[in-house]
């Protein structure tokens, strides 16, 4: 029967815990209580956080195999730095009759309740440790992509300089993607015309790096580099990756909404070949009349016009945004120096710890304490800086909105343009058009809904008589703006 000394160095033990220290301690304490020669198994610049390791894995087949004795180690987390891994060892120990010695922490007593749970005070401990390291570089990435740095390698589009990002030759062709998917072309299409391959034109049209975000796992935060596409493009390319869901010909096509069941309004054709958005849900809809496209369309057009032209109404935006940034920077946030403390005493008390300073069951109920500090302050400061960060995005795509509308005629763009240039202009300013029974609202992206009487442009008000069909549609007429 083997006595096994069982020795393992990660790459940030090294100087303190080295191999060669391991060994000799381990040898001592087999001289000092007679458990005969040592065979030595070692793991040298390998993780405790799984069990696949070779050196491991032949002293488990050993000790399956009933050929060992006796297993010394320097401190149980040179076995493994999960609890759960270190309670299958012990029991599978325990099965097979093997004695365990921790230099550091004393015999393991693994066939009594009170020894395994020491063992597995041990082991949660261990794998404290571990997680508090890996918590330590995650918290770096974190600190760094809140600072808006993009730390993956650069995306299609972009060239990473001096750890930013930076547009390339190829972010206009990206653009154009997001172009092409919001008309409705599907992914192999879009390859022909642009000869980006598929998947990566898939990839693409999901990336929130093209809006200006960076990102850390599933967490996106404001990017300080330059963003390829707009709010509005970005969502109709979404659009049209929902599935079982296509766009439609119309240039509203997914962006009516019904005011009662808030749903989106499908399009119909009467039988004068005019579309028609009706609300429709399971074979029927809500009470509220349909609507021609074209008067829709009209709205659309009329709100960007006042929102160009408008300077109170944008000076009223700004201030309803600013009053609500405010109010967002004025909830307490908790400060990352708060945060930095409780980690501080955190890792104070695993030394006191390892210096036998306090017990194990003391430090086990003072760390879960500290921990649920750590999150519930983690967790605030997140949902105030969400906060900040929604209204920011809200007022920066006003600025961005308000600045394009100053710069082009509406009207004149609109009359001059085609209908896939139209619904480009749609996509870019355009949220929604909500239709109410007794009035319309049209949301550009940026600002609230504004609000367009149905006669403004030219649209019959409900209940009135004269129908070309059902539905509350107007006659056929011309319409000047």
């Amino acid at each position: 029967m083997k006595t096994i000394a069982y020795v393992r160095v990660s790459t940030e033990d090294q100087i303190e815990h080295s191999p060669e220290a391991q060994r000799k301690r381990c040898l001592q304490h087999a001289l000092n209580h007679n458990l005969g020669p040592v065979t030595f198994l070692s793991d040298e610049g390998v993780s405790g956080k799984t069990l696949d390791r070779p050196a491991m894995q032949e002293m488990i087949a050993l000790v399956e195999a009933d050929e060992v004795a006796n297993v010394i180690v320097w401190r149980l987390d040179r076995m493994t730095r999960d609890s759960g891994d270190l309670s299958r060892l012990i029991k599978l120990f325990e099965q097979h009759c093997v004695s365990v010695f921790s230099i550091t922490e004393g015999p393991v007593m693994v066939d009594t309740a009170a020894g395994r749970m020491q063992a597995g005070i041990q082991g949660v401990i261990a794998q404290y440790y571990r997680e508090n390291v890996v918590e330590n570089v995650n918290m770096g990435k974190l600190e760094a992509v809140q600072k808006g740095l993009w730390i993956n390698r650069a995306p299609s589009g972009y060239d990473m300089i001096n750890g930013r990002l930076v547009p390339n030759d190829m972010a206009p062709l990206i653009s154009r993607v997001f172009e092409l998917r919001s008309l409705g072309q599907s992914y192999p299409e879009i390859e022909r015309a642009t000869g980006i391959k598929y998947s990566t034109v898939r990839h693409i049209c999901d990336n929130r790096v093209y809006l200006g975000f960076t990102r850390i796992r599933d967490d996106w935060f404001p990017g300080i580099h330059q963003p390829l596409v707009t709010q509005a493009m970005f969502d109709a390319a979404q659009r049209g990756n929902t599935t079982g869901r296509r766009i439609g010909k119309d240039l509203l096509s997914g962006k009516v909404v019904c005011s009662q069941c808030e749903r989106r309004i499908a399009v119909e054709y009467n039988d004068k070949g005019t579309a028609i958005y009706r609300c429709k849900h399971r074979g029927q809809g809500c009470d509220i009349p349909g609507r021609s496209a074209p008067g829709l369309q009209r709205a659309a057009c009329l709100a960007m016009r006042v929102l160009a032209e408008d300077k109170q109404l944008q000076a009223a935006i700004r201030h309803e945004l600013g009053r609500q940034g405010s109010g967002a920077r004025s909830a307490k946030p908790t400060s990352a120096g708060t945060v930095a403390k409780l980690r501080q005493r955190r890792n104070k008390l695993l030394e006191l710890y390892y210096a036998d300073k306090i017990s194990p069951a003391t430090f086990a109920e003072e760390e879960l304490s500290l921990t649920r500090q750590i999150e519930a302050h983690e967790r605030e400061a997140t949902e105030a800086a969400d906060s900040r960060q929604r209204q920011t995005v809200l007022a920066d795509h006003f600025e961005r909105v308000a600045a394009m509308l100053r710069e082009v005629d509406i009207d004149r763009i609109w009359d001059a343009a085609n209908d896939d240039e139209r619904r480009t202009l749609i996509n870019e300013l355009v949220e929604s058009v909500i239709v109410h029974p007794d009035r319309l609202q049209v949301a550009i992206n940026g600002a609230p809904p504004l609000t367009v009487d149905f006669e403004e442009v030219g649209l019959r008000p409900a209940g009135m008589r004269t129908m070309v069909s059902k539905g509350g549609l107007e006659p056929p007429r011309d319409f000047s703006h």
